[in-house]
């Protein structure tokens, strides 16, 4: 991956203003993440009478946005029962060591492929530094602190778990990554779908409500574990559940999803076309990028022809490059085999 990708999206200089939160319905908050700037990404919290679960972590620069909203709710530390990260993109889950530091009753509920990480976050440290560099790693994720192995339970596909006798179901979500389930709330009839069901952020639609049935979304391809063929798969499992509600990570919620999901079918297949016909082209990862940029903007303008084209190009800058480089090591596994 590219150390630079943040400064071609044009948020190198970029602050937060905490924009506080906002409430779902059905006993759900939307809380943003303080991760770059606000808007990029969310975590939520669902309350349940006397008891919370936190979904999504987001950096430890979240932590103090979730200790406001708990605050306002007048809910106490005790009441935050699970504490449960999609997967274990630092986006979603660098900020678990610390909550589970903060909320000493939680238990951590993670995909069985990444619960090693949460107890030795060292992978993953190394691999950040890797590519943002000491200074950027601790402005966009802060301490990455390990969780005690007895409060971290590995979630099989299919298991339910009770929230104060609200029943929440795990199903395993590959495609975007190997490690990735989203989880299936039957009150709200929502999937808090992490990565797998795309990027849809609000400058993306022009509804005043922000967000709802009609905002523009894209597929995240980012590194590594890209697979086209599960995550078509896993796009159709949640779809088969006829949910009304997709609670994303990047951003908050979409209403009456089926265009969406069509939408994201036809980009996975373009982008499959895409990097198979340039799989032989020199500098090919630069060539794929300029491909999806293109191929997306196009898309957006048919589909939201009163949107900004200039603005919606940096808005998705650092998700097209980071796309591009996920198609470019999935090419490369193609070719392994």
């Amino acid at each position: 991956m590219k150390s630079d990708f943040v400064e071609k999206a044009g948020l190198e200089n970029s602050s937060f203003e905490n924009p506080g939160f906002e409430e779902m319905g059905h006993g759900i908050y939307c809380v943003d993440a303080r991760y770059i700037q606000h808007g990029i990404a969310c975590c939520y919290l669902m309350v349940e009478g006397d008891q919370v679960a936190i979904i999504e972590t987001g950096t430890a620069h979240t932590a103090e946005g979730i200790a406001e909203v708990l605050a306002e709710l007048e809910l106490p530390k005790e009441a935050v029962r699970y504490i449960i990260p999609t997967h274990v993109h630092l986006d979603h889950a660098g900020g678990a060591g610390l909550l589970m530091q903060q909320y000493p009753e939680a238990q951590m509920l993670i995909h069985p492929r990444g619960a090693r990480h949460m107890v030795n976050p060292s992978q993953l440290m190394a691999g950040s530094k890797a590519v943002y560099g000491e200074e950027k790693f601790a402005q966009f994720y802060g301490e990455l602190i390990p969780v005690p192995k007895e409060r971290v339970i590995s979630v099989e596909n299919g298991e339910k778990h009770d929230l104060n006798g609200r029943a929440l179901e795990f199903r395993h979500t590959p495609g975007h990554a190997e490690h990735h389930f989203c989880v299936w709330d039957s009150v709200s009839e929502g999937w808090f779908s992490g990565d797998t069901f795309g990027i849809s952020y609000h400058e993306m639609g022009n509804d005043l409500k922000k967000h709802r049935s009609d905002r523009f979304i894209i597929p995240t391809t980012s590194p590594v574990q890209f697979d086209p063929d599960k995550l078509l798969a896993s796009i159709d499992l949640m779809m088969g559940y006829n949910p009304k509600k997709f609670y994303l990570t990047h951003y908050s919620v979409l209403e009456n999803p089926e265009p969406q999901a069509d939408l994201l079918r036809a980009q996975i297949e373009d982008y499959r076309q895409i990097a198979q016909l340039l799989r032989n082209e020199s500098e090919r990862e630069e060539r794929i990028h300029q491909a999806l940029k293109d191929i997306t903007l196009a898309r957006l303008s048919s589909e939201q022809p009163e949107l900004d084209l200039g603005t919606m190009e940096k808005v998705l800058a650092m998700d097209l490059d980071l796309n591009a480089q996920g198609l470019n090591i999935w090419l490369s596994r193609q070719e392994k085999k």
